[in-house]
C-alpha cells in the first residue's frame, strides 16, 4: 500500500491534484480544504500522506486502484473515522470534506447536526449516524493546529480558508469563491492578510 507521494504538483483541478515523479504523473484525490492549502504550491515539490481504495464494480471487472492525498497523517486518521461510519464510504467522505478537519471535528464534538448536515452529500440523517459513533473521539482532531507549508512563509494553510470564507459570506458561491482565489494567485500574487486580498478583488472588479 503506498502511505506516502512525493513529487512535483503540476496540475490542480476541483477533486485531484496530479504530481509528476520521473518519467511518470499521478493522479490523487483530494478533499476541497486540501485543494485549498495546495493553491499556492502548483509547481513546486509536495508531499502527500495517501490512503488507497479499489473503484469500479466487482461484477463488472473494471476495478480502479486510486488515491486520496493529505498534508497530515492526522487528517488521513480523521478521514479514516468518518468512513467507518454506516453509509458514508470513502467518496462520500472526499465529497463532504470541504471544510478544515478541525471544523468538523469541532461539530461532530458538539453534537452540531444543523453545521454537519451542511456539508456536501451529508443529510441530517447522516450526521446523526455521524454524531452517535464518533462523539467523544474528535477531541483532539478539533484542537490540531494547521500548519505552514508553503516555502516562504508569507501565509498559513488557514488564511486561505479565511479568504473563501470572506468571500462566501458576501454572496459569492463555493465555485465564485474558488475561482476568485485561484484567478488571484495565479497571478503570481501572495495572499498575505484577507483584508488586502478583498481590497484588491473589489478593485479589480470597479474597472
Amino acid at each position: 500500500m503506498i502511505t506516502k507521494i512525493t513529487g512535483k504538483l503540476v496540475k490542480l483541478r476541483e477533486e485531484e491534484a496530479t504530481l509528476e515523479i520521473g518519467a511518470f504523473e499521478y493522479q490523487v484525490f483530494i478533499p476541497e480544504f486540501v485543494r485549498r492549502q495546495l493553491q499556492p504550491l502548483v509547481g513546486e515539490q509536495i508531499s502527500l500522506k495517501t490512503i488507497q481504495y479499489i473503484d469500479g464494480n466487482p461484477q463488472k471487472g473494471r476495478l480502479i486502484p486510486r488515491m486520496i492525498g493529505f498534508l497530515h497523517e492526522a487528517e488521513v486518521e480523521f478521514f479514516d473515522h468518518i468512513c467507518s461510519v454506516d453509509g458514508v464510504g470513502m467518496k462520500k467522505t472526499l465529497r463532504a470534506m470541504v471544510r478544515p478537519v478541525r471544523e468538523i471535528a469541532s461539530a461532530i464534538e458538539e453534537g452540531d447536526l444543523k453545521q454537519l448536515a451542511t456539508l456536501p452529500g451529508i443529510g441530517p440523517a447522516v450526521a446523526e449516524r455521524i454524531v452517535a459513533k464518533l462523539r467523544r473521539k474528535m477531541v483532539r482532531f478539533a484542537v490540531m493546529a494547521e500548519r505552514d507549508v508553503g516555502k516562504d512563509g508569507t501565509a498559513k494553510p488557514d488564511l486561505y480558508q479565511e479568504a473563501f470564507e470572506a468571500l462566501v459570506s458576501l454572496g459569492y458561491t463555493a465555485g465564485e469563491a474558488r475561482a476568485k482565489i485561484d484567478d488571484f494567485l495565479e497571478k503570481g500574487n501572495k495572499l498575505k492578510s484577507v483584508e488586502d486580498f478583498i481590497t484588491d478583488l473589489y478593485r479589480q472588479e470597479r474597472r
